[in-house]
């Protein structure tokens, strides 16, 4: 095979790879916004109901063109991309990339008894306290739910979310 042709194939292969990933973050935003509906958050119906993104991550995009089209009840959603771990108050839900997962300690520190969804996309992180952690199974995207993370977090899980979820 030519120069010409391993730099196609080359080429081919990181646009499938890439459109594999910006479809699977798709459904990631449709399984985050099916967690708002089955999720009960103690202060929930003050303001807007607001997602994090910790970090640099395609997700946001997905999550913006979600939140200009649903709402959670009556509260409008607001996305966040936050930068600064010290900017983590305030949040409904945060979403942490995988590239960020390294900080999830910290992270999980800093909003203990925050009342804020957690949720994360790597291998053992729902071990370890995310409360929702995405992970894929024979080739589907399927997500943890970890029982005891929710409880610290003061969050009540619908029987129908733990149905569907690998309980940890």
């Amino acid at each position: 095979m030519d120069i010409k042709r391993k730099t196609l194939v080359v080429i081919l292969v990181v646009l499938v790879c890439q459109a594999s990933l910006a479809q699977n973050y798709q459904l990631h935003s449709v399984y985050i916004y099916s967690f708002i509906k089955y999720v009960e958050w103690p202060d929930r119906n003050s303001g807007d109901f607001v997602i994090g993104v910790y970090g640099d991550s395609p997700m946001t995009d997905h999550l913006k063109k979600m939140a200009a089209a649903k709402k959670a009840g009556d509260q409008r959603i607001v996305i966040k991309e936050i930068d600064d771990i010290q900017k983590l108050k305030g949040l409904h839900i945060l979403f942490v990339p995988d590239a960020k997962s390294e900080e999830f300690d910290v992270i999980s520190q800093n909003l203990d008894g925050s009342n804020t969804l957690i949720i994360t996309e790597s291998d053992g992180l729902g071990q370890v306290g995310s409360n929702i952690n995405f992970v894929e199974k024979s080739g589907k995207l399927r997500f943890e739910l970890n029982r005891s993370a929710m409880d610290k977090q003061n969050l009540k899980v619908s029987s129908e979310l733990t149905k569907l979820a690998i309980l940890i």
